[in-house]
This record gives structure tokens, C-alpha cells and sequence, in this order.
């Protein structure tokens, strides 16, 4: 397999922006080679520059529950892009959006449309801290929410590939209103909690862990952190940038049976645009501009192509609420495979990691333990094979409804060969 002209490009690319991307991780640093350059995608392939064709389970990082190009998207996309790019002004595509999000997310009286899940995150934030008149806030190592200045501290995903405990330019304030809690120990949380209560203004989770790698929730840990809220009268944020849409329609609050006071989305929400999403109890988005005094705005907010994306595919996803068990049984098949060889694997949906660590993966510690040069092996095993899946020990595969079955038996195929 050649990449002579992704190579071409990378080099080029490093000319005009930092290590030649637009986000860390897909440099690829961590796996030892340059990225390849896409092409295309149709289905559940990507083609790169240089003809080759790649199974892929990157997905965008999510959103191409549907796989690239699902006819119905793509139709509502031209059809709103022949009408205009963007108004800056109300429309009726983001009343049929917010319409449809709020009729499978119930907690989310109201909400707003934004750019992407950072900015959703620190909208949420920034409601909660207004609403409680509390600066501090709760996150948990190895939970990443964007890379808004308060929040990148021992955040997953790109820092963790790239080896940052923190970045550089936050200000050691942002920093000192953040409460650092272990993911699934909840005696961290009431530690916190018991000095702090009457400071802190939210507790944000991803209710599934999908930036140190995938780790769910052990059993109790979300409904235990919905009655530690509710006892401090703080505000409960579920980040469902990537879990929502996918691990159910409802995502994983339906999963789980537990609602948050504010929940952010992007990824599916977005059908494959920018866009993202954030809301919930009346009382709390009721501190928005122009109701209240917590100030959000953006131009492209609510833009109506992406927009249009949103619908179509939450539509599609409500013609055949089956998909799921479709994700689930295909997801199977390739955690299946994994733990055949001895991977240490993590799945929830359609959703998975293998972990390179003896140690069952339930923390940020537990994934800090993998060995990353065996990953690296691992994926770049998978490229050689055309299998494209995320250049980083601690992200998730995606599964798609586009996945035929001969995608997954190759793809088991290959992963049972790996030694």
C-alpha cells in the first residue's frame, strides 16, 4: 500500500499549520507515520489520495452513525445549501431540530444550537455557574469536554496521546475552580463535595467515557452522582457530544435511566455538519440572553445546513429504532474478535476500545497504564490491512449501520491474525 501522495501533502501541509493538522490527534504522531489525506467516503469506506480503499471505523469521530454519504443527508444538505449558506437569522429548520432532539432527550425543556461540543460545554458551564452564582465546578480525569481554558486539566484524548497532563496558555485561575474527581469512584466525588458544596456550581460527566479510551459506567456510579447533585444543589451536566444518538436514540440517558439538569450533544446531532447542542431544565436555560443575564451568541448558530444534516439523520434514525440492535450485534462480533487474541477490550454500543493493559480499564490511572507502542503496532497493523481505525490508544472505534457484514468478518478476519 502506497502513500506517497498523502506523504506529499503532509509535508506541505506542516508549511502553513501546526504539525500540519487541524487537530492533535490526526497527526498520527503516536502510531509513528504520517496521516493519510481522504479523498472521499461513500458507505462504510474512505478512499485517500492515493486510491487506497480503508474500512472505516473512525466515523468522523461519530457522527457517521449512517455511514459517509447516506442519500438522505447529503439530499437535505443540497437542498438547504440551494437556498442560501447561512442567514445569521431565524429559521424553521432549527424549530423541527430542537423539536426532534427534545423529543428523545425529555430532560432538555429547552436548548440551544451552537458550533460544536466545546462551545456546547462551555455554554452549559457558564448557565450553571449563572444559575447557581458558584464559579467552581467537578470533572473527572480523563473525561476531555472540549478545549475550553477551565476544562484542560487531566483531560483525555489528545492530551493523553500527546502526553500533556495540562496546556500551556490557561491561565492558573481557570484551573484553580476545577475539582479533579476519579471517574467511577464516587467517595471522590463526596469527598469534594463535603469541603466544597456550597462552591461548586456542577458536576460534569461524560456518562460513557469515551476520551481515555472507552470506559463505562460501573453500576450506580450515574444514578449515585444524580443523588449527590440534587443533595448540593448542584447541577448534574451529562456530556453527550459523542454518546448521544449513538448508544440509543435517547443516549445514554435513555441507556442508563438516569437524566441530567443539562446535556450537551454534537457528533449525530450534527448528521456530519458542524453543529452541536445544549439544554435542559426550563428554570436553568431561563439565564440565557436575552431572558437572563448568562451571555451566548454566534453567528452561525442554528445554520441552517447543518441544520437540515441534523434532521434527516434523526429522522432516519426514528424510521428504524432497530439499528441499535444492529450496531450492537456487528460491535459484538468485533469485541469478540479482540478478546479471542487477548486484547483487553471495552465496549459499550458501538463503541470500543482495546486496551493494552493487564489491568481492566475503569479510571483515567487504568488507561494511563496501556502500552502505547503496542497500540501503535496494533493500528498501524489495521492501516496495512485497509482498515482505518483512530491513531490513539485512548479513542474509540465506531461501529456504523453501514458496516456490511463482509466489513465485519474481514475486519475480524484481520484483528485475529494480528500476533
Amino acid at each position: 500500500m502506497t502513500t506517497s501522495k498523502s506523504d506529499e501533502l503532509y509535508q506541505k501541509a506542516c508549511e502553513f499549520m501546526p504539525a500540519g493538522v487541524n487537530s492533535p490527534v490526526r497527526a498520527c504522531k503516536s502510531i509513528g507515520r504520517n496521516p493519510v489525506f481522504i479523498d472521499r467516503a461513500n458507505g462504510s469506506k474512505i478512499y485517500d489520495v492515493d486510491g487506497n480503499e480503508y474500512i472505516d471505523y473512525v466515523c468522523s469521530w461519530g457522527p457517521n452513525i449512517l455511514g459517509h454519504a447516506y442519500s438522505e443527508v447529503i439530499n437535505a444538505v443540497i437542498s438547504s445549501a440551494q437556498k442560501g449558506l447561512t442567514f445569521g437569522a431565524c429559521h424553521e429548520g432549527e424549530i423541527e431540530l430542537v423539536e426532534l432532539i427534545k423529543k428523545h432527550f425529555p430532560s432538555m425543556s429547552k436548548l440551544r444550537l451552537v458550533n460544536s461540543g466545546t462551545e456546547a460545554v462551555m455554554s452549559a458551564i457558564r448557565a450553571a455557574r449563572g444559575f447557581t452564582g458558584c464559579d467552581k465546578i467537578i470533572k473527572f480525569e480523563g473525561c476531555y469536554h472540549g478545549h475550553s481554558d477551565g476544562l484542560l486539566v487531566k483531560a483525555g484524548s489528545g492530551l493523553m496521546t500527546n502526553s500533556m497532563p495540562s496546556s500551556s496558555g490557561v491561565p492558573d485561575g481557570y484551573a484553580e475552580n476545577t475539582f479533579l474527581a476519579r471517574y467511577n469512584d464516587i467517595s471522590s466525588v463526596k469527598k469534594i463535595l463535603e469541603c466544597h458544596g456550597n462552591e461548586i456550581a456542577c458536576i460534569i460527566v461524560e456518562p460513557v467515557a469515551a476520551n481515555m479510551g472507552v470506559v463505562p459506567p460501573e453500576k450506580g456510579f450515574l444514578k449515585q452522582l444524580r443523588e449527590l447533585s440534587d443533595e448540593y444543589n448542584c447541577i448534574l451536566i451529562f456530556d453527550e457530544v459523542i454518546t448521544g444518538f449513538r448508544l440509543s436514540i435517547g443516549g445514554a440517558q435513555q441507556l442508563y435511566g438516569v437524566n441530567a439538569d443539562l446535556t450537551t450533544l454534537g457528533k449525530i446531532v450534527g448528521g456530519g455538519m458542524p453543529l452541536a447542542a445544549y439544554g435542559g431544565r426550563e428554570d436553568i436555560m431561563n439565564t440565557v440572553a436575552p431572558l437572563g443575564s448568562v451571555y451566548q451568541a454566534g453567528t452561525l448558530s442554528g445554520n441552517p445546513v447543518a441544520v437540515s444534516a441534523g434532521s434527516a439523520t434523526i429522522k432516519a434514525l426514528e424510521k428504524n429504532e432497530s439499528i441499535y440492535l444492529e450496531l450492537e450485534q456487528k460491535s459484538k462480533k468485533i469485541e469478540d474478535a479482540m478478546t479471542f487474541i487477548g486484547l483487553n477490550v471495552n465496549r459499550v454500543g458501538s463503541l470500543i476500545t482495546p486496551f493494552f493493559t493487564e489491568r481492566k480499564v475503569k479510571n483515567f490511572d487504568d488507561a494511563s497504564s496501556c502500552n502505547t507502542a503496542q497500540f501503535a503496532r496494533f493500528c498501524c497493523y489495521l492501516l496495512d490491512n485497509g482498515i482505518y481505525s483512530a491513531p490513539s490508544q485512548f479513542e474509540a472505534m465506531f461501529v456504523s449501520i453501514a458496516h456490511s457484514d463482509d466489513d465485519i468478518d474481514y475486519t475480524c478476519d484481520v484483528i485475529s491474525k494480528f500476533r
